[in-house]
């Protein structure tokens, strides 16, 4: 049997994204934009399929609100969160090779000295970055115009706080869940779609009373790893990093990382924060509205303490491909749970002949009622097969000319394992069904 292989170059994985239209560089004709990609066809489909997955999870639960809010927000809001003093990096960079890198990143023995871990050469001194994204509102470029693209999606969660509670009457704990684009001025983008300026996030933000905020912290933790695992993830690939005196945030309690061992290293794709009341304290303080909630279980008074779950819809996206990227000495495929995968069937005929052609397209209506599926008819059935492969397809069916003239079914291909079985045309959609729910 061909030993199977997982992914050890990440270019690998770029290289089939474009090929298969799952991820293309913005701008591509036009030289490219660092940083920025656009999602294709199929990449828009298994980044829908994890967005699906996420908020069904999350608001899918009766102590869970959904909201959108607007990526433009008050310019006083990043004031409160902290945004427009704090939320920058020191930067140096090298005078020969003219590289740019953040301080806090270079070993210490390169800082110290001043030297540049790329070519040796001396650094400047550093310099602060700002992290936000600034614009104008309105028809004139004035300071007092100046609007910011957020750079997360959880202000626009704190700030509606009380309108969400009153509207939807729910009582603490509960959550307020969403799913919006998010920019930074990253420094130092890379990795694919690992770290780039424009992102989803998808953030959960669960208001607690304080007091009962280490419980809700360690929920919040075991059910995002069982979300993870259930989509797939191998439980030896992923982590928990908590963070040390030296990394946790001036207003968080306790934080901890989720981690995936990626082939350049354990990298962070979601964080779960016990962020305290920091937050409704802060736009309290800034915008002089109470944000306190009146509990009438004891008839008392208190600003919220939150524990936050944010995950980076792209860092999902991107781990679940690492981790479903297999390769064999004549193949490469993704071995994707079947819900994330773009298309749950394809169906082959074995050429494009009428009488072959008619069978098929029935099929393909009659799975298309219940299920993402695509009608391959081009290329050779090994190329087709391979094709399927590539973006992650579990079943191939193929309908032959002993499927017309034999009726004796059609023939399923499993994708992992590359065997194949008989089945009766009339049980294909119920066999599709019964292999999901027990995959």
């Amino acid at each position: 049997m061909a030993e199977i292989k997982s992914l050890t170059d990440m270019q690998d994985l770029v290289a089939l994204a474009k090929r298969r239209g799952l991820v293309f560089q913005s701008s591509e004709i036009y030289g490219g934009i660092n940083a920025c990609w656009d999602y294709g066809p199929l990449g828009v489909e298994m980044k829908n399929n994890v967005k699906q997955l996420w908020w069904r999870a999350m608001v899918d639960r009766d102590d869970i609100e959904g909201i959108d809010a607007a990526i433009l927000m008050h310019p006083r809001v990043w004031e409160a969160s902290g945004h427009v003093a704090g939320f920058s990096d020191p930067l140096v960079d090298c005078k020969k090779c003219k590289q740019r890198f953040r301080e806090d990143k270079i070993h210490d023995e390169n800082r110290v000295a001043k030297k540049c871990p790329n070519c040796g050469g001396e650094l400047t001194e550093p310099r602060m970055f700002n992290l936000m994204f600034k614009t104008f509102m309105g028809p004139v470029e004035e300071d007092a115009a100046v609007v910011y693209l957020r750079p997360e999606t959880a202000q626009g969660i704190y700030v509606n706080f009380q309108n969400v509670a009153a509207t939807s009457r729910q009582k603490i704990p509960f959550g307020i869940a969403q799913i919006g684009k998010a920019f930074r001025n990253e420094i130092t983008p890379g990795n694919f779609i690992f770290r780039t300026r424009e992102f989803e996030q998808m953030e959960m933000q669960f208001f607690v009373k304080p007091g009962t905020d280490e419980k809700w912290f360690e929920y919040w933790m075991e059910e995002r790893r069982k979300w993870h695992l259930s989509n797939g993830l191998r439980a030896n690939k992923i982590r928990f990093h908590e963070h040390g005196p030296g990394e946790l945030a001036h207003y968080a309690k306790k934080a901890f990382d989720i981690e995936y061992e990626f082939p350049f290293g354990w990298q962070e794709f979601e964080g779960i924060h016990n962020r305290t009341d920091f937050d409704l304290g802060r736009h309290q303080e800034y915008s002089g509205k109470k944000q306190e909630y009146y509990d009438e279980s004891d008839k008392s008074r208190y600003i919220p303490y939150i524990v936050e779950t944010s995950a980076g819809c792209d860092r999902t996206l991107l781990t679940l491909l690492a981790d479903a990227y297999r390769s064999e000495e004549d193949r490469v495929f993704l071995a994707l749970h079947p819900k994330l995968a773009p298309y749950k069937a394809a169906v082959f005929p074995l050429m494009k002949k009428p009488e072959l052609m008619e069978p098929a397209e029935r099929i393909y209506k009659d799975l298309a009622k219940k299920f993402r599926v695509t009608l391959d008819e081009t290329g050779s059935i090994g190329k087709r097969y391979y094709r399927q492969d590539e973006i992650g397809t579990p079943f191939c069916i193929t309908i032959d000319f002993d499927t017309v003239e034999k009726n004796a079914g059609v023939t399923v291909r499993h994708r992992d394992t590359k065997e194949q079985e008989r089945i009766e045309v009339s049980r294909v959609v119920q066999y599709l069904d019964d292999q999901f729910a027990n995959w």
